[in-house]
């Protein structure tokens, strides 16, 4: 890793340029390391969950539309963070409303910056297991299905077309930690 102590990047000027309520964008103007100045733009969005859910052999996952791709897509449940959740506590919310389904135990494998380049955006990957059935409650823009996969065939279907980079995250670092 490279030793970033002497650089040193003062933001000269930062403004936010619109809200939408979904996100913040805008940009920073900073002095580079050479002293030249350039904009950075950015989104700030909240943070987000992932969660990895499994009924013994099976994956559990959502099928949706999602308009800013115009394509139907099979994903794991996800959603925002609320205001004074973990990423477990909103998780669990999730699964619940998305799925139908409570978990008897979860934890967090992973939280991380997403897309750094451009988004302000964390997002954790939640692992859940022990699922029992409950009632869902969807959210008014939620319209979307439940479906398993086999566990064994989870990330070749989470590869597919239109591939979501959330769910291909969750798959691979449930598995690497041996839980897929």
């Amino acid at each position: 890793m490279t030793d970033t102590s002497e650089w040193d990047w003062p933001v000269v000027e930062s403004a936010a340029e619109y809200e939408t309520g979904w996100y913040t964008g805008g940009y920073d103007r900073v002095r580079q390391p050479d002293g030249s100045e350039k904009e950075y733009y950015w989104a700030e969005l909240p943070d987000a969950v992932v969660v990895v859910a499994t009924t013994g052999e099976e994956l559990v996952m959502v099928e949706q539309f999602r308009p800013t791709i115009r394509e139907q897509c099979l994903e794991l449940p996800a959603g925002i963070v609320e205001d004074g959740e973990s990423y477990t506590t909103a998780g669990e919310r999730e699964l619940r409303e998305e799925t139908g389904f409570a978990a008897g135990s979860l934890s967090l494998l992973e939280e991380f910056w997403c897309s750094t380049g451009v988004l302000r955006h964390r997002r954790g990957i939640v692992f859940a297991e022990g699922l029992e059935p409950v009632d869902r409650d969807l959210d008014d823009n939620e319209f979307l299905s439940v479906t398993t996969v086999p566990i064994a065939d989870a990330l070749d279907v989470a590869r597919a077309e239109p591939a979501n980079d959330a769910t291909i995250e969750g798959i691979l670092l449930a598995q690497a930690e041996g839980l897929l």
